[in-house]
């Protein structure tokens, strides 16, 4: 089991009264889709049994512990950012973007953020980051198992509508399949531009349609004249 958040440097008897949350995003590296975050405060008085970082528990057993997380928590919240959002901001800002949301949108406001990771945004109370935090901290693994379960879900919906690129399954990750999809079918308004992968799609796709007009136009290579590598 997970250590129960500390509170180092807090007067005994303060301790108990202190409002800490744990603060964990996911989707940071897939090619697709959104980046959610969620902020958790655990009930010190009701222990989640069970909760751990999310990428070590099966689907199952996430599902379980998320709806355990939701009934029993003191307070949690999601917070996103969107495919434009991180093609505009950049994928580090936006993560934190989505973690800034999730912290404000909790029901109450905590004195500090136990925050995954070695970066924090910027929150309207003190803030600690936690290198491997989801596999040290109940609180922040019950942030990563919400903002999993969602992201997940999310995913499994998009599948339904692009069924070609096998989002169920990869839930956006560069796979072999997904790239070959890209590759076959191009990217969908759902695909982050301004990663490499989709990116070096999109050029490719480009060169193909100026290829396409130019022959539509009659243009060919004269004979003899080769193109550049």
């Amino acid at each position: 089991m997970l250590k129960s958040i500390p509170l180092p440097e807090t007067p005994a008897g303060i301790a108990d009264r202190v409002v800490a949350a744990g603060v964990d995003e996911v989707g940071r590296g897939p090619l697709a889709g959104p980046v959610v975050a969620a902020a958790v405060v655990l009930d010190r008085d009701r222990p989640i049994e069970g909760i751990a970082d999310s990428k070590v528990l099966s689907g199952k057993r996430r599902e379980a512990l998320a709806e355990e997380i939701r009934r029993g928590a003191c307070a949690w919240a999601l917070g996103r950012a969107e495919v434009e959002e991180i093609d505009r901001l950049n994928i580090l800002r936006a993560s934190l973007l989505a973690m800034h949301r999730a912290v404000v949108g909790l029901a109450v406001r905590p004195d500090v953020a136990y925050v995954d990771g070695n970066l924090a945004p910027a929150l309207p109370c003190a803030t600690v980051t936690v290198v491997g935090g989801d596999a040290r901290l109940a609180a922040i693994g019950a942030a990563s198992i919400l903002a999993k379960v969602e992201r997940d879900a999310e995913m499994r919906a998009l599948a339904d509508e692009y069924g070609d690129y096998g989002f169920e399954r990869h839930k956006g990750y560069a796979t072999a399949a997904h790239l070959d999809a890209l590759e076959r079918w191009g990217p969908t308004p759902v695909h982050r531009r301004s990663f490499a992968p989709v990116r070096t799609c999109l050029r490719a796709l480009e060169g193909d349609a100026a290829c396409e007009d130019q022959l539509e136009l009659g243009w060919h290579r004269p004979a003899g004249v080769t193109a550049r590598p």
